[in-house]
């Protein structure tokens, strides 16, 4: 069953957190607690399983993969110009242009048509998780970006909520291609980071594949947290792991001694076990990311990630842990459609040349 109505008015996402004191506003909204709950469950879905986990590939699995395969074709067909700067190749804004322009018809082709009517507020997420065109930078706020756009593929059905297949294979499959590919942006582009606090960010560019990744090591007899640090142990298990993935991308794209230019990972290295990290990270991740007024003020709020208030009395006993984080056992089911952010006005009938997607994201 859909998680939301056949009869949902849809609308397009836009900037709700303006000021740094609106960011409690955020912190007590629907969407945040959906968020959180979202990256909980998936965490909860890939406890112990490598990317090479065997699953029942669902076909939305596989259409926003070669959705994705799809994206990674038009950067091929936008090679970076030659500049006398080093970094933020100008190239970039092209492809974000070709992007914007034909995210619309690559999701109508990767979903079923009953979900069409999803994809114009679906697509701003898709959008804005490859990077800003402006700064030709990309981070944590873009990755999250992404992450909300698979959390809208389950609240509008096209994902099943009940299927565990599916939410690993959300993680393994779908966000594992997006990785493939932003890292692909990072390099033909030479993006810069998105507000890195260098040496004592935990990366430049990406976090939650170090906590899903995490998840993923719980109780791996083979693999400890000291491990991490040995290049040779990063190259052998880094096709099947997402944190030594990222890992091995750092050993790549940096020079010198690993506790100089990744001093924050290097101490997580010391940690006991991978639950302590993992608990450890999303402790840190709400703190670093979520808590932050320059990466929030960028997220986009619509109908399907609400800016209201969350409210207790209508999820009774979810105060912990929201309705989405079981992906199914606790979504509301409508029986009528679920009232609009003030001011936004429903999607019925727009176009592609309706959509007004912000470029100044993140």
């Amino acid at each position: 069953m859909s998680a939301v109505g056949e009869d949902h008015p849809f609308c397009m996402p836009r900037k709700e957190i303006h000021r740094n004191e609106d960011i409690e506003k955020w912190t007590k909204s629907e969407a945040y607690h959906e968020y959180i709950g979202f990256l909980d469950a998936l965490n909860d879905a890939i406890k112990g399983k490598s990317l090479s986990h065997s699953i029942v590939v669902s076909p939305t699995v596989s259409s926003i993969v070669d959705m994705l395969d799809n994206v990674d074709k038009i950067i091929d067909d936008t090679p970076p110009i030659d500049q006398p700067q080093r970094f933020g190749n100008k190239a970039f804004a092209a492809f974000y242009d070709k992007l914007v322009k034909s995210s619309e018809d690559l999701l109508c082709n990767a979903l079923p048509e009953k979900f069409h009517r999803a994809v114009p507020e679906i697509a701003a997420y898709l959008t804005e998780s490859v990077g800003n065109s402006t700064r030709i930078d990309y981070g944590t706020g873009h990755e999250m970006s992404f992450v909300l756009f698979m959390y809208c593929l389950f609240r509008i059905g096209a994902l099943d909520c009940h299927s565990k297949d599916d939410k690993i294979g959300a993680v393994t499959k779908i966000f594992d291609r997006y990785l493939v590919l932003v890292r692909k942006l990072q390099m033909v582009y030479r993006m810069e980071p998105a507000g890195s606090h260098g040496v004592w960010s935990l990366d430049d560019f990406q976090f939650i594949p170090f906590f899903w990744g995490s998840s993923q090591l719980i109780a791996n007899p083979k693999i400890e947290p000291h491990s991490f640090t040995d290049a040779a142990a990063v190259h052998r298990s880094a096709p099947d792991f997402m944190f030594l993935g990222c890992i091995e991308y750092i050993m790549k794209v940096k020079n010198g001694p690993f506790h100089e230019h990744s001093n924050q990972l290097y101490n997580i290295s010391g940690a006991q076990s991978w639950t302590k990290i993992n608990q450890g990270l999303l402790k840190m991740y709400k703190a670093e990311v979520l808590a932050k007024y320059p990466v929030i003020q960028h997220c986009i709020f619509g109908s399907l990630l609400s800016i209201q208030p969350f409210d207790a009395n209508r999820f009774p006993g979810l105060i912990e842990r929201p309705r989405i984080s079981s992906l199914g056992a606790h979504i509301r089911h409508p029986s009528s459609p679920p009232p609009l952010p003030p001011g936004q006005e429903p999607l019925i009938g727009a176009t592609a040349g309706d959509k007004t997607v912000d470029s100044n994201a993140n």
